[in-house]
């Protein structure tokens, strides 16, 4: 037996000093340097009693040591628990006992407020920053050399704890088979090849930045600009020097903001591509305009990785997210019946894979509900799939808005809000009603220095859609509220505006 996630991830790469990773300060990590360090990493883990199938927990911020630890947890089959590092040491409590982390890797200076959370779990804690940190200061007096552990495909290589939206954080289980397949899967359906450098300005405790960019680039044996953060500047200076480039949404909408952002600096750039969050029609219009560059989007979970993507090859069509990927199954089917719905009807989107994790760590009473037993996972995500085989996605499940007894899909409204003079983009909420039981409102946000007419916009709505589709409340914000990776949380204006319909029953 083998390591599959370790030997075709990182092990592959022994001995190459071909560059990985191209740093902020102009610093250069070859392979074979990042993989000596993760062996030390490995030898940590080994010193410290770290068994195959224990977790380790990390909070750490974005750097190449964080990397190395996934590395080292690839090599001894330690489950990889990236954290996002906005979490409070309360919520980090949770995500401690729930997993049963044998080992918390932090920030050093937030190694005194979060000791008292390890201590309680039953976690040792050691500290980690860019260059420092007790986990790099043990690890610097061990060998590079590292022993693998023998791992098979359906090992658990990591867990990714979801947003917490409706209730408690689930663990997605997530098998060295689901990492390896998407990341093999996305290399060739996106043409990546040794010689692509990628712009990295992704979190990496996040599936987007670290299991699809990150995953990737290692399969293929290419490099990253790899950057602590999005910050214009810091793009735009390392645009010429990429030829791919993964974001959300808001980088491509600031990037478009600033004037140096222009044609002549990415005509040589191979691929954009953008998820995590639904790209505007009216983004990836501009963009094609100011760089002549289609941007490609994508859909995943942090259950199953990449399911769908527009093609290399042929349109990518704006508002949709493709087709599926290669080896994975997509259905729409009936939310209450779990049958399939007619194509181009709008249902509860459901796949089915290699890609598909295992299930929720601890909670078989929820893997049962949302993971059938043929392997097909209730994604929670409403969509369709048109006549010529794009999947659409229309919103969240727990977004449908109710009202008067029909359905709502909030997609169908934005994409309407977000076509009005004056609107850079829309959310549409339900809300408590009292004679309809929810009500529409609908929070726009306005393009710079100018201001939505609102009764035009009622006006205009009238001509595309239904009478009860048109929000009966309007509120015009600065700004959405949004989630690390860009998502719009509706869950938080939902909360801000509950209450707008209290004393207008029947308005």
């Amino acid at each position: 037996m083998t390591n599959p996630l370790y030997d075709e991830l990182f092990g592959i790469h022994a001995g190459k000093d071909t560059p990985f990773l191209h740093l902020a300060d102009g610093e250069v990590i070859s392979h074979s340097a990042f993989l000596a360090q993760a062996g030390q990493f490995a030898n940590l883990l080994d010193q410290e009693s770290i068994a195959p199938g224990d977790r380790i927990a990390v909070q750490v911020e974005k750097c190449p040591e964080m990397l190395a630890l996934y590395a080292a947890c690839a090599q001894r089959g330690a489950i990889f628990l990236p954290l996002n590092t906005g979490y409070s040491g309360e919520e980090l409590s949770y995500f401690l006992d729930n997993s049963g982390a044998r080992l918390l890797v932090c920030d050093p200076a937030k190694e005194e407020a979060l000791r008292p959370h390890a201590d309680a779990s039953g976690a040792m804690i050691l500290t980690m920053a860019a260059g420092q940190g007790s986990f790099l200061d043990a690890a610097a007096q061990l060998p590079a050399e590292a022993k693998t552990i023998d791992r098979s495909p359906e090992d658990l290589a990591a867990f990714l704890y979801t947003s917490g939206t409706t209730g408690r954080s689930k663990g997605a289980m997530l098998t060295q088979e689901n990492l390896l397949s998407n990341a093999r899967t996305l290399a060739e359906y996106w043409r990546f090849g040794p010689q692509d450098v990628l712009l990295h300005a992704l979190p990496i405790f996040h599936t987007h930045g670290l299991f699809v960019a990150t995953n990737v680039v290692l399969l293929t044996g290419g490099s990253m600009i790899f950057l602590p953060k999005f910050d214009v500047d810091a793009m735009i200076g390392g645009l010429p020097a990429a030829t791919t480039m993964m974001g959300v949404p808001t980088f491509y909408t600031r990037l478009l903001d600033d004037p140096r952002f222009t044609g002549d600096l990415v005509a040589h750039m191979r691929l954009f591509v953008s998820g995590s969050a639904p790209l505007l029609a009216e983004t990836h219009t501009a963009f094609e305009a100011r760089t002549g560059h289609r941007i490609l989007e994508r859909y995943g979970m942090t259950e199953t990785n990449m399911n769908t993507s527009n093609p290399y090859d042929g349109e990518r069509r704006a508002g949709t997210v493709g087709f599926p990927l290669p080896g994975v199954e997509l259905k729409v089917t009936d939310p209450q019946t779990g049958e399939a719905v007619p194509q181009g009807e709008v249902g509860m989107i459901e796949v089915r894979g290699p890609n598909v994790f295992k299930g929720y760590w601890g909670m078989p009473e929820k893997t049962a509900e949302e993971l059938r037993a043929d392997g097909f996972f209730i994604t929670g995500d409403l969509g369709r799939v048109d006549e010529d085989g794009y999947v659409h996605i229309v919103g969240r499940n727990k977004d449908l808005i109710i009202a008067g007894g029909f359905n709502i899909y909030p997609k169908e409204v934005e994409d309407v809000l977000d076509q009005q003079p004056g609107v850079l983009e829309s959310a549409v909420i339900g809300v408590p009603h009292a004679d309809m039981g929810e009500g529409i409102v609908a929070v726009l946000v306005p393009k710079a220095g100018e201001s939505p007419d609102i009764e035009a916009i009622k006006a205009a709505l009238g001509d595309v859609l239904a009478r009860f589709k048109h929000p009966r409340h309007f509120e015009v914000l600065d700004a959405l509220p949004r989630n690390t990776m860009g998502k719009v949380q509706k869950a938080a204006l939902r909360e801000r505006f509950d209450g707008v319909f209290a004393d207008r029953a029947t308005t």
